[in-house]
Formats: C-alpha cells, structure tokens, sequence
C-alpha cells in the first residue's frame, strides 16, 4: 500500500513519535505520542505541501477497559490541497492531561473546553478551561463510559 504524502511525512520527519498510521478508503489516520502534540499539529498547518490550515474538530472517545483510556482526535483540513488527516492521541486515566492547541488554532478554544467538561480531559496551556455545556457545580463527566447514568446531581439556584 502506498502511503500518501502526509503520512509520508509524518513518519519521516516523527518516526519516534508515530504509534500507528493506516489509511482507508482515504482517510488518513495517525496515532501519535500525546508529548508532541504540539510540534506535530504545527507541522501539520505549516508544511507548504500539506498546509492543515482549517482545525474541523476535535473530540475525545473513552475506551474504558482499555489503557489508556483515552483519546483525543483532531480533524484537519487542507483548503488548497482538499486533503484531510485524523490525528489522534491516546491520554491515559492516571495522567489525564494533553498540550491545548488553542496557540495553533484558536479555534480549538471551545473544543478543548468541550472535551475537558464531558471526558475530565485536562488541556495544558488552556487559557479559560473551565465548564462549557454544564455549571461548575455538575460532579463528574458524563460522557465517561462509567458515569452513572441515575446520578442526581446538585440543584442550583439563581445567584443573588
């Protein structure tokens, strides 16, 4: 199988940071070392062969009973080469943290505060990580695979 030219890339210029790279159907995977997030996704957007300049999503997924536990996925887009690549970096439970891209993409700003509130994923270097879709005294992330779907929460009041 030929590789394309991103994943090419990737390896050459990230071989220690690569876990794992596929393509099907023409959707580029790679599964990198959380560590080099950062320098991975910059290369990424600044390459002039590749240019991932458009971040479409990011999202996190819980493999519970598996470790790590996490992770977190990035969709990318070239606009001038139509192409697209999957990134995605596995967090493990005991160390549930991972470089924010927000200074690549201040797009990720609400993506990273999405995944912090739903999954508990911490985002190093977020300048406002803080609750997004729930209020600050919601116990727990709900979109872990061990929430308790019954839980009750704590009722809030208007603030005087």
């Amino acid at each position: 199988m030929e590789l394309s030219i991103t994943l090419k890339k990737l390896k050459e210029r990230f071989h220690n940071s690569i876990i794992d790279i596929h393509s099907f159907r023409g959707d580029d995977t790679a599964i990198v070392k959380k560590e080099d997030i950062l320098r991975i996704t910059k290369f990424l957007r600044d390459d002039e062969e590749l240019l991932y300049n458009f971040m479409m999503d990011l999202t996190a997924v819980d493999y519970l009973g598996r470790e790590p536990r996490f992770e977190v996925v990035y969709h990318l887009y070239s606009l001038k080469y139509n192409k697209r690549v999957r990134i995605k970096a596995p967090v493990p439970e005991q160390d549930c943290t991972i470089d924010s891209i927000i200074s690549i993409w201040i797009a990720a700003d609400w993506f990273e505060r999405e995944a912090y509130d739903l999954y508990g994923i911490i985002f190093k270097g977020h300048p406002n990580l803080k609750r997004i879709l729930l209020y600050e005294g919601f116990k727990g992330y709900p979109l872990r695979k061990d929430y308790p779907v019954r839980k009750r929460q704590p009722l809030i009041g208007p603030e005087n």
